[in-house]
């Protein structure tokens, strides 16, 4: 007897999760993933700097929805169904350890990506997952018996089933793909991405991070607090990153041109700051500024901002003038910079947008419009800020498509 086949689009970590677990639920079943390029799991294997960072502890479906941007309210109904709990017991079942770092995120014991990557291509060996690398889908077509996909090569691979997890697309044209599927597509902006200050003074402290930074947008309601990493070409680390997230919409309609306000000591603002200042030129009465800095800043921020308030460096506390104190807890509290362009690393790029999560069921993630048509990872509209969000979604869906198309031949 013939077997019904599974055709999963894209060889990433939503499409691995969906074609091992199917396979896995189903012996019956044949699958088959189709990558268009010549690496599997290619994000799987730079994340987190090439350690993965596999999700995030966090154990309430009301919390860990807050961490995405977009799509929140899909995953608060689909994280019922597999959430942080189950992606780590399925990676404990196959002898992958996960552990949890201060700030949530969570890796491999091993600190090695390659560990997630052997055990999903273990998986793939165990239940006879075909494989096929280089094979780009160029449109689909909805058949009596299931679908036909047109190669780029010309050549058609019939299928009853298909989840499609190629990931997100840059750019719209690029999901023109899937014009005959009849789905609504969100235009699709970058998200996740840093900051570029071109010619600011500020890019000469390269390498100095501080520890928690507050970087919100003026004149909108986009504020995030974490740690801030100064770059040559500008700011990232987790507070813009997440910032990016948020606002990935408006900005992109700003075409990358803003103002940014960083507060580098959150724990005041301007107006706590200036009671704060009074106590320190009475304690620090005859110490130099320069030499004492009572916020725990690194040195050489500490220094660029007293320089940037037109503070004297030898001068002390006691003679702080008040044209310079108040330029100072403005540049400590509301250090204004601009921000022209962004700097997306392509290997971790995450896009805002996709196939529209109404047009999808989340107890099946099948497609509304064609039986027999699911969906999972970044091609729907969801992304998470950065901190294992992102493959969460991916584990999620991911299953909750095997489990359903499993189930019908089961």
């Amino acid at each position: 007897m013939k077997k019904n086949r599974l055709v999963v689009i894209g060889g990433g970590a939503a499409g691995f999760f969906c074609a091992v677990n199917a396979a896995r639920l189903n012996p019956a079943l044949e699958v088959v993933i189709l990558e268009r390029s010549n690496k599997l799991l290619s994000k799987v294997k730079v994340s987190g700097g090439g350690r993965c960072n596999v999700t995030h502890a966090c154990y309430s479906i009301a919390e860990m929805i807050k961490k995405y941007p977009r799509g929140s309210s899909f995953l608060k109904k689909a994280f019922h169904h597999f959430f942080t709990a189950d992606t780590i017991a399925w990676f404990s079942e196959r002898g992958v350890a996960l552990k949890a770092e201060a700030d949530g995120r969570m890796f491999p014991v091993s600190d090695d990506s390659q560990t997630i990557i052997d055990c999903l291509m273990r998986e793939a060996n165990k239940y006879a997952v075909d494989i096929l690398m280089n094979r780009e889908v160029k449109g689909i077509n909805k058949m009596a018996s299931g679908w036909d996909l047109l190669m780029i090569d010309e050549t058609v691979l019939s299928a009853n089933f298909v989840c499609i997890a190629s990931g997100g697309y840059p750019k719209i044209s690029q999901y023109s793909w899937l014009s005959n599927s009849e789905h609504e597509v969100e235009e699709p902006v970058p998200s996740l991405f840093t900051f570029n200050l071109p010619g600011n003074a500020v890019t000469a402290l390269m390498g100095v991070a501080v520890e928690n930074a507050q970087v919100k947008i003026p004149g909108s309601k986009f504020s995030e607090s974490g740690p801030l990493l100064i770059t040559h070409w500008g700011m990232s680390g987790p507070a813009v990153l997440k910032l990016s997230a948020w606002a990935a919409r408006e900005l992109w309609e700003r075409r990358y041109e803003f103002a940014i306000l960083v507060n580098w000591i959150p724990e005041f603002n301007e107006n706590s700051l200036r009671e704060k200042m009074q106590k320190l030129r009475f304690e620090l009465a005859a110490q130099k500024i320069a030499n004492r800095n009572p916020f725990g800043l690194p040195n050489r921020l500490w220094e660029y901002l007293l320089a940037q308030s037109g503070v004297h460096p030898d001068g002390r506390w006691a003679d702080l003038p008040a044209k310079e104190q108040n330029k100072l807890i403005r540049n400590l509290c509301a250090n204004e910079y601009f921000v022209k362009g962004k700097t997306t690393f392509k290997e971790e790029f995450v896009t805002a947008g996709g196939i529209q999560l109404t047009d999808i069921d989340f107890n099946t993630m099948e497609s509304k419009k064609h039986s027999g048509l699911y969906f999972a990872g970044e091609v729907i509209n969801v992304d998470g800020i950065t901190g294992g969000y992102n493959f969460q979604n991916a584990w999620t869906t991911g299953w909750i498509a095997a489990k359903a198309i499993s189930s019908l031949e089961a």
